[in-house]
């Protein structure tokens, strides 16, 4: 009888517990043989220390690099689900009636049929639905291996949409974002990440991200006033 190679299952059972979440070994990028391969590897990266954002963003050999933004740009929107569901506890679209970010920046809504103001929180939730709809679309991201460059043009758009989020929570709802930012580095991540590949320009990355941290490391509270 052939020798049945032994995989380690890599999934949370119903029943598990938090602190037991994702308690698999690692496994090098080469041995991953799924087509979530790529993500898969990401997200072991964050999990073994999301503050290694070098690391987390440095492709591996011969990895395509259309593949390689899209699958971050996929895990940018995840998380930022997280910040999404914070927000809703203080984002109220009574205070928070614009997409604001401090007083010189009001975003139109795109999920309109013609673009409008919205409510902050109502813009998040559109905004990552859109972007969740345009990454799963078969029409433009039909593989996860393989993508068209045509289609590889369009993650530029998602990146300046979702950034929205990080800047309102930041200049409006400070002591949340620092509180999630310590968290995941998600925006530090995030900046580091469009600004390598070129995905938006330096001028509108306006969350001052590497100037407010200390020298922990981490996000400090200077700057409370401006909320």
């Amino acid at each position: 009888m052939a020798d049945v190679e032994c995989r380690t299952e890599r999934r949370n059972r119903p029943g598990t517990k938090t602190v037991e979440y994702y308690r698999w070994p690692e496994e090098l990028f080469e041995e991953m043989d799924s087509t979530l391969a790529v993500q898969q590897y990401i997200q072991q990266l964050i999990r073994k220390d999301f503050t290694a954002i070098d690391e987390i963003l440095k492709a591996p050999d011969s990895q395509d690099e259309g593949v390689w933004k899209y699958e971050h740009l996929r895990q940018f929107c995840m998380e930022l689900n997280g910040i999404a569901v914070k927000l809703q506890n203080e984002c109220h679209p009574e205070s928070c009636t614009q997409m604001t970010a401090t007083d010189q920046w009001i975003f139109l809504c795109a999920a309109h049929k013609t673009p409008k103001e919205c409510p902050a929180i109502d813009y998040t939730r559109h905004t990552l639905d859109g972007a969740a709809c345009l990454l799963n679309s078969n029409k433009y991201f039909p593989s996860r291996i393989s993508i068209k460059e045509s289609s590889v043009a369009k993650l530029g758009s998602v990146c300046r949409r979702v950034y929205r989020i990080f800047s309102h929570a930041y200049f409006h709802h400070r002591n949340l974002f620092d509180e999630f930012e310590n968290e995941t580095f998600l925006c530090r991540r995030f900046t580091e990440f469009v600004t390598k590949y070129n995905l938006m320009s330096k001028e509108i990355l306006i969350v001052p991200i590497f100037e407010e941290v200390d020298a922990s490391g981490f996000i400090g509270h200077a700057a409370e006033s401006e909320a």
